[in-house]
């Protein structure tokens, strides 16, 4: 197994890169968050996860050792394959993933192509304990990711004096229960809470 590979950029694509190592260009298969962090022409020291099927051997690369985690356990999801588990680490970031599934928020899953209403929920059904234990990821941390409605009803709540833990407490039950309600229903909602 090749647990890294540290070369220079020979070629740079949204979807791959190739590495020359001594000669040798290893053609790797990457994120675009990797991608966001690669500098052309540069030395560049990539974890990868080699992939071996019938009719080839493939090589996915990843910036930080957390993206590389995050993509072993994705692939361990029947029907997650390795280019799905990268169409979701390019337009999620490893710390998204983690709270989307946490928050068990088959909303978000289900907006990337090519993932259907029941692999995102076998997703979090197979990888919610696995996370919340290797990550560490507490209720407190858990949050909706770009959820602007929970912005907003925060800094309303707290404008009107209640505790920011609280606030964020109750506006988290309330999109967990319905992740779809509007702004004006979270706050209102909340102050029932209190």
């Amino acid at each position: 197994m090749i647990s890294f590979i540290k070369g220079k950029v020979f070629a740079l694509t949204p979807t791959y890169t190739v590495l020359d190592n001594n000669g040798i260009g290893y053609h790797i298969y990457i994120s675009l968050h990797t991608y966001s962090k690669i500098q052309p022409d540069a030395i560049t020291l990539l974890h990868t996860e080699q992939i071996i099927r019938d009719d080839a051997h493939l090589l996915y690369g990843f910036f930080d050792t957390l993206e590389r985690e995050i993509f072993k356990l994705l692939i361990s999801v029947s029907g997650i394959g390795a280019n799905t588990a990268m169409l979701i680490l390019s337009s999620l970031t490893p710390n998204e993933v983690q709270q989307v599934i946490a928050n068990e928020d088959v909303a978000a899953l289900k907006a990337i192509k090519g993932i259907g209403a029941k692999t995102a929920q076998r997703a979090i059904i197979e990888l919610k304990d696995k996370i919340l234990k290797t990550y560490d990821i507490s209720a407190e941390t858990r949050t909706p990711v770009n959820s602007p409605v929970k912005d907003e009803a925060l800094a309303a709540l707290e404008a009107l004096g209640f505790p920011k833990k609280r606030a964020e407490k109750a506006i988290d039950e309330i999109l967990k229960e319905n992740p779809e309600i509007s702004l004006e229903k979270t706050i209102k909602a909340a102050l029932k809470r209190f």
